[in-house]
């Protein structure tokens, strides 16, 4: 159940940032959509990695990776700046920080705990 969630948030995400989405859906769902999906699918990337992890630390090491990342868009080595300038790693580490993208974060991450205690936890997952 986690691949194809994981998949779904990918293709939500990367539908949310399209020409078609900017014309049918309302600017405010453009423009934050990615970034809080981006946070849901980290939430799930976690618990496909280590699958019995409780959803608190689940939640908090999503959070706190997101959060980092954003973070680290405060900085511009060269180097980082070259890594960036590749649209697939843009999508993990993003180009520039916004404050907004933090409250994305903690929304994306409350929709994967939302996710995870009523559609993920039905499935053969095992919990502590």
């Amino acid at each position: 159940m986690l691949v194809p969630c994981l998949l779904l948030l990918v293709m939500l995400g990367l539908g949310s940032r399209s020409a078609v989405a900017r014309q049918v859906l309302p600017g405010f769902v453009t423009e934050y959509a990615g970034d809080t999906l981006w946070a849901t699918l980290v939430y799930v990337g976690i618990l496909l990695l280590w699958p019995r992890l409780s959803v608190g630390r689940a939640a908090a090491g999503a959070l706190g990776f997101s959060v980092v990342i954003e973070l680290s868009q405060l900085f511009h080595p060269p180097w980082l700046d070259a890594l960036r300038a590749n649209p697939f790693v843009a999508l993990v580490l993003g180009r520039g920080f916004l404050v907004s993208d933090l409250f994305c974060y903690a929304v994306g991450v409350a929709l994967g705990v939302g996710i995870d205690m009523g559609l993920l936890s039905r499935s053969s997952r095992a919990r502590p």
